[in-house]
């Protein structure tokens, strides 16, 4: 399974991923796909005016649990996320810090290619390209 060969990710959250996702084409972006996986809340707006976040509830809560850990797992043994995580907990707190690496790790376009392999380290320059 080609999910496996993102660090962190192992053969019950690649199962998990597959299983929840089961068509990546069926996210025509990165944002739909990072929102239904509770990657990142939802923005509650009316009539051009915002409200704030609301829904906590939408999307899939697998997905959420799969990335969270997944996060956790990336960080043994990888200083350069060790660094990141503890430079965005002197910003925030420790469990938003993983909520954002875990919203790094599914934006990868490994993970968004769903097919191909793509050699890419989550803190490359080129990932920030993902987001719009």
């Amino acid at each position: 399974m080609l999910l496996n060969s993102v660090p962190g990710i192992g053969k019950i959250i690649s199962l998990v991923v597959l299983y929840e996702i089961y068509d990546i084409k069926r996210f025509p972006r990165v944002q739909d796909f990072a929102s239904y996986a509770r990657l990142v809340k939802c923005k509650a707006e009316s009539a051009g005016k915002s409200y704030g976040t609301s829904g906590a509830k939408i999307g899939s809560a697998h997905l959420k649990w799969a990335f969270s850990e997944a996060a956790v797992i990336f960080l043994r043994g990888n200083p350069k996320a060790k660094a990141y995580v503890n430079k965005m907990t002197r910003k925030h707190n420790k469990g938003k810090a993983l909520s954002i690496l875990a919203h790094k790790l599914g934006r990868t376009r490994r993970i968004q290619s769903g097919l191909r392999r793509v050699n890419e380290d989550p803190f490359s320059p080129g990932l920030d390209s993902t987001r719009s």
